[in-house]
Parts: structure tokens; sequence; C-alpha cells
């Protein structure tokens, strides 16, 4: 490698180290907006870069606009959230901005119309929104004395940061989910008498959990004669509350990145990290059994708590999971509850308590008078009978509600459960709950060796060197990669076009034609259309397919096949693209749209829909029944029947086609349902043969809609828990032609296609309809005979 050659390489890592470097901004100003659609770029970093501010995923087009900590270089960690706008809220993944308004506010836009989050100020002197280096996101008067308009500080959702006070206005409410960030059931706040306490604010019922709700406050160690109300963490890892509640973390008095969270399971704990370190760990945990949190496992459960195992949640005996996936939902009873006396029986559950809603109590009982007490009461589902030892006598709690359950031999109580008789009821469904954050073990970090400054510096110039050096390397032989691979891109291209008929076009040159997938014109089950215009200037459609799980000779096999199918109402394809993980399809591109679009306009008379519906026919008659292959389109609906310029009908979409043996009658191939709701045959749901009546049955149904203008999916009759087929309209059609036989065709036509119209033609097509939406497939016409019939009306 000679020394021009490195000096060149060494320009184009600075450029490119430049770039990155400059791909974010460092604040926000007037008439100034962030776009979800360039988050990479459009993100606010704080001076000292240990902080970020930008649009952030929350699910499948959705997002918020957030704040986390910068992950460290070559980290594959998601981000740390510790604050967030718009939490219930997400926006879409297009055109949603924040924008800073000339008067001064801060604005979150959903899709350019609806506002969802604003900082509700105003100012028309100079403003400025930046983030501080402490993760502080303020919107300031720069030039008049720094006057603070706004700042995330003030308005904290899940986690505190290091000299963020929590105070009598404000509170922390934990997320829904580890992944889901919208409001939860938790919240830290300061109740009434100026305590710092952990609350559960379920959909039912809410109570306090933290300190312990049977201590009052002095036997808590807490001082509610204050009238602060104010509790920070600060940046050595000591968390100090007005109500003289004190904590310190296991790594305390060392300057680390530092959150104190309320976590989706209730649980109030601090996070420490190095700077240089991808990993957190918990320093700090407020409640160490996190069985003693409330609603953790929902109602009618019991919670069981084992350091090395975790946390476990179990349905009541009698009792079955709601959501499985979900242990805030609880139980339900399996057989429906009765309060008769006769009816009732108790389950005895030792080491079993269920703290609070107690209907009664009374100290100094017997278990017969307790059990009494509970059978006369319906509302009574179950008591707590248990020794009280500084008394010294029994004590009786009857349950009008089976809430916050633990089963643990610390308990050293007996719960008696009221179940109804002749039920052989065993222990309760018991599931390992999602217990990760809770059980990590608190780590202790000690502070670092001295080292002199020097050998830092010989160090990292050594590391620099050798980085340079594997960059050098890797830039070469990518180069080499590229130009072999370019060589043989040229040698295979005409291989790929004999061998399917089509050009192949590269993902770079597709992505350039749609302007980066912009345009979305239409979308299905198979992937998204986007609207591109080639190097050539053809308009086109180009189908993005959904991620790919065949190879690329699998996918060229069913490509070439396409390419074997040639008829005038068939879309035309083009090319294709088979790069990597990415398979596009590039058709012509149809000027007015797909039949679904028009419908509902004054476009399409009756000579029109007439066409379309003929056209329609021709085009599946050539592929049942005059293809070299079998072909079944399975998907047959207006949107996948597109109109050209003159409104000749094309049909598209073989997303969900499928090639059949003609001689194979069962069709062992459709291992899973296929179509859309509405358009389905029959076969689908009672597991019938699919042969091409399941096509006839679909093409039925979208003559009824071009008839009668109304869409199949107003009402779906359910079977087997399947969307199966539309029986109102179909049903409605046939009363209206039953009742009335001689004006049934102008009832059910749509206003849309007017008076002036070829009755005899209309009734052809509605009886054609109605023939092809018989239940059973044997008495359904084929295509062919469909298209005859159509073709006869024209000449007889």
């Amino acid at each position: 490698m000679n020394m021009a050659f490195s000096i060149s390489l060494f320009l184009l890592v600075l450029v490119f180290s430049f770039h990155c470097s400059f791909s974010s901004i460092s604040s926000l100003s007037k008439r100034s907006s962030l776009s979800v659609e360039n988050l990479k770029e459009d993100i606010i970093v704080s001076k000292n870069g240990m902080f970020s501010a930008g649009f952030y995923a929350v699910g499948e087009n959705a997002y918020s606009f957030a704040i986390w900590f910068t992950e460290p270089p070559h980290s594959h960690n998601n981000p740390t959230i510790v604050w967030m706008a718009n939490r219930d809220q997400p926006v879409n993944g297009r055109h949603s901005k924040l924008t800073l308004s000339r008067n001064g506010n801060l604005d979150l836009v959903d899709a350019g119309q609806f506002n969802v989050w604003s900082s509700e100020t105003t100012s028309y002197n100079q403003v400025e929104l930046y983030l501080k280096d402490d993760g502080n996101l303020v919107l300031h008067e720069p030039y008049l004395n720094g006057t603070i308009l706004w700042q995330s500080f003030d308005h904290p959702t899940d986690t505190l940061l290091p000299g963020q006070p929590l105070t009598r206005h404000t509170q922390l409410v934990s997320s829904r989910s580890e992944s889901n960030h919208s409001f939860g059931f938790y919240k830290l706040t300061f109740d009434d008498e100026n305590e710092l306490r952990l609350l559960y604010d379920g959909p039912d019922v809410s109570s306090a959990y933290w300190p312990q709700p049977w201590l009052v406050s002095w036997e808590a160690g807490r001082f509610t004669y204050n009238s602060s109300r104010i509790a920070v963490l600060n940046s050595l890892g000591h968390f100090i509350s007005s109500d003289n509640f004190i904590a310190t973390t296991s790594d305390h008095g060392i300057v680390l990145q530092r959150r104190l969270t309320l976590d989706c399971d209730g649980n109030l704990r601090v996070y420490s990290r190095k700077t240089d370190s991808n990993k957190w760990y918990v320093s700090f945990q407020a409640i160490p059994d996190s069985c003693a949190i409330h609603g953790i496992c929902g109602a009618n459960s019991t919670c069981s708590y084992d350091p090395r195992h975790g946390r476990k949640c179990s349905c009541l005996p009698g009792y079955k999971v709601n959501n499985h996936s979900d242990w805030s939902y609880g139980c339900e009873p399996i057989v429906p509850y009765t309060c008769a006396k006769s009816e009732s029986t108790f389950l005895e559950m030792h080491d079993v308590e269920l703290y609070g809603y107690d209907k009664n109590y009374v100290p100094n009982s017997t278990y017969s008078s307790c059990e009494s007490l509970c059978l006369e009461d319906c509302n009574c589902k179950g008591f707590q009978y248990s020794y009280d030892w500084q008394n010294r006598y029994f004590q009786c709690y009857t349950k009008s509600q089976l809430l916050n359950g633990q089963h643990s031999p610390r308990v050293q109580k007996t719960t008696y459960l009221r179940l109804p008789k002749r039920n052989n009821f065993t222990s309760g469904e018991s599931v390992r709950a999602n217990d990760r954050v809770c059980t990590v073990q608190i780590e202790r970090v000690y502070a670092n060796i001295h080292v002199s400054r020097l050998v830092k510096f010989f160090l990292w110039l050594a590391i620099a060197l050798g980085a340079f050096e594997v960059v050098c390397i890797f830039v070469v032989w990518c180069f080499i990669a590229w130009t072999r691979q370019m060589s043989s891109s040229a040698e295979q291209h005409g291989y790929h076009l004999t061998t399917v008929g089509f050009r192949k076009f590269s993902y770079s040159e597709l992505k350039r034609a749609t302007k980066g997938f912009s345009q979305e014109i239409g979308r299905g089950g198979g992937g998204v259309v986007y609207k591109g215009i080639l190097s050539d200037h053809r308009h086109a459609a180009i189908k993005r397919l959904n991620e790919a799980k065949q190879g690329e000779g699998e996918f060229l096999a069913e490509v070439s096949l396409i390419g074997r199918l040639n008829h005038m109402n068939l879309i035309e394809m083009w090319g294709y693209c088979a790069e990597g993980k990415h398979r596009l399809l590039v058709y012509e591109y149809m000027e007015n749209g797909s039949l679904a679009e028009n419908l509902s306009s004054n476009k399409l008379d009756w000579s029109k829909r007439y066409n379309i519906a003929l056209g329609t026919a021709r085009v599946l008659a050539y592929l049942h029944e005059e293809c070299l292959e079998w072909i079944l389109h399975c998907d047959i609906k207006p949107q996948n029947i597109l109109l050209d310029s003159n409104y000749h009908p094309k049909v598209a979409d073989f997303g969900l086609s499928k090639l059949v043996n003609r001689n194979n009658l069962s069709n062992s191939g459709f291992s899973m349902i296929r179509g859309t709701r509405g358009y389905m045959a029959p076969e689908w749901v009672f597991n019938l043969p699919i042969t091409s009546k399941v096509d006839v049955y679909s093409y039925g149904i979208v003559l009824l809609e071009m008839i009668t203008g109304k869409s199949p999916t107003m009402d779906i009759q359910t079977m087997n828990g399947v969307d199966a087929y539309n029986g109102r309209l179909v049903t409605w059609v046939r009363e209206k032609k039953r009742s009335s036989s001689s004006s049934w065709v102008e009832q059910i036509m749509d206003p849309v296609i007017g008076l002036n119209c070829d009755a005899s033609k209309m009734e052809i097509l509605a009886r054609v309809a109605l023939d092809c939406v018989e239940e059973d497939k044997d008495t359904r016409p084929t295509m062919s005979q469909v298209v005859e019939m159509l073709q006869c009306s024209e000449s007889c």
C-alpha cells in the first residue's frame, strides 16, 4: 500500500467521521422542527454527548418523542428511555413533527393534522430548545437571562435523573410493560400526609403498598410534619426525601451514569453503569420481595417468590388464568360463583394471605363462628383465620375480594377459600411470571486504580493506530469484493434475463425510483406497493414483498411462472429484484387505481361495470383452464382488480396465488386459510377440498358489490372462530329476488349506476352472481361458463 493511497484512505475516514458527527443538532429554534421521517438525523444531543432527544419507535409505525441515554459506540442495546412526551398517543411514521412555532410553543403533530402534545408556552422573544448535560430538555429565552419557559424535569414520566426533583406537583408512573411505554398501574408520589409512597392504581382497585401499609409513619421511619415534599437522587448515589427516607446505592460515592426508575412491576430501583459500558445494573431496590407489590398477579391469585428463580403467579383453586401474557388481569372462576349456604364449602390453604379488602374483622373468634359469618354474607369469598400471638386469641377476617395474595412459609397464616360443592378442585394454574428485572443481583462497584495520564495517552494512541490499520484493510477488502461482485453481476444479468424473461433491477435502483419508498399506493398481506418512475421514465407500481423466507432460486421459479402468463386482462410485470433479503416486483402502473377506489364514485356507469365483470371473468377462465398449470388466485376482491386509462380491468396481486396439480383434488398443499374476509368461500372454513370454485365464489361476491354498491364486510358471519363469508348481502339479494320477482334488480342496484341502464344485462349479471355464491361448490358454474353467459347477453 503506497503513501498516496494511505493518505486518501485517511482523508476518506476523516470525511466519514465528520459527516457522522454532524448528523445531529444541538438545539431547535423558532419555526424549526424535528421530523419522524428523519429520526436518525433530527436528534438533539447534549454537549457532553450523554443524552439524546428525538423520535423513538414504540411499535409498528408508532413513534413517541423521547429523551434517552446515548448508548456507547458499537452497542446493540435499545436506548434507555428517561422521558417521553406522548406515552399514550404515539404518532404516525409519516408527516409527524415536533415544531417550535413562532409564538414560542412546542407542538407535537401527528400525521400533519392532529396535535397530540404541547408545552403550552407563549413567547414572542427569541426562544431555543436544547438538551442539557444532565438530561433536562429546556425551552428558554437565551437573551433574557435564560428565562425557562418549560423543562422536562418538571414533567417526569417513570424515571428521575440525578438532580431532578420529585415534588408535590409531580409523580412517577410506571410503563405498562417493558415494551409498552404507555401509562401503567404503579405510581410514586407524595400523599396528603407528606409521605413518599408507592401506589397501585389498577383498573378496578387502588391501594398503597410501600412503605408497608400496616405500619404507621413513625414505625416506617417517616416524618410527616414537613411541607416541602421533595425527593432527589444525587450524582453520588444518595436518594433523599423530605419525609426522612434516605437510601444509598451499593456503589455510592462514585460518579456514574444513574437513573431512578419505577419499573413496570411496581418496584422502585436505581440503575447504574459506567460511561463506557453497555450494561445497566441494579444498585438499589426498594422492595426485596416483589410479591409484596399489590396487583402483581391480579385478582384471585397468589404470588410466591424465590430469590433464585424469581416470581411465580398461581391461580387459586377453582380459578383459571384470564390472560397468560399479562397477569395483571388475574384469574376468573372456572365454575360460576354461588353464595347459597348448602352449595358452598371451604378449602383450607396454609401459608396463604390475601391482604386487604376485609369485609368483617372479629377478634377472639372461633372457627365455626367465622365460617358462619362468611356463609351468611353472599359477597364473602373466603376468610382468614389466624392466631394473634400478642393478644393470644384467634382472629377472623372475611374477604369481599381475593386480592394481593401471597403464598410463602413466612406468612404463617391460613386462608379458607369459598368454593362450590361437588367439584374436585386441584391447585390453581401456575405460571412462572416474567420477573427478569426483579431477579437481577445488586452489583457493587469500586473506584478504579489510578492510571497516569501519560500511560493513558500512549494506550489510546496505540488503539487509534490499530483501528486505523483495521479500517484501511477493511476498505481495501470491500473495494476488491465490490469489483468482483460488479463483474459477476454483469455476467449474470443476461442469464437471469433469459431465465425468467424480465429485467433484473438492483435494490438501490428501485429505491431511487420510488424516492426511498415514500409514495405508498397500496397495501396487502403480501407486501406494500409504491409508485415509482424508472430510469426510462416509465411510471411503475413497485411491490415490496414482506421479508423473504425463500431462497433466490425458489423466488425466480415463481417469477418465471408469472412470466409464462399472458393475457390482456392480467397485470403486466416488467421486472423483479432479488438481492439479499429484498424481494420486489415491478408492474405496469394503472392510472385509475383499483375497482375498490372507483366503486363509490360516479365514474363507473353500468356499461363499464359490465365490461369489468366480463374482463375479470375472462382472465380467471384463462388462469383456471387455459394455462399449462392450474393456477388459483385465492384473493379475488375489488382491491386486486386494477383499471387502466380506459377502465379496462386487469387482475393483480398473485401474492396468494397457488400452483396446483390438476389431478390432485385434495389439494393438501393449502396448509392455511387464504384470502380476504367477506370474499372467502365456505370451503376454507369447513376444510373441504380447495378447487377453482373458491375463485368463482369470490368473483360472485365482487359482482354483488359492483351491482349493489354495498361492502360484503359490513356484517361478517363467523364460523368456528374464522371470518368465512358474508351472509347478509347474499341473503338480502336473494330475499329481494324472492319477494318481488319483477323489479328485484332495480331494488338492489347501486343508485350511482342510474336508471339509464340495460335492465336485461344487469339482471343477467345479478343472476350470474347468485349462481357463483352458491354454498355447494358443485352447483357453481366454472369461469368459462360465466364468460359464455355474459357474452351471450351481448350477442343473443
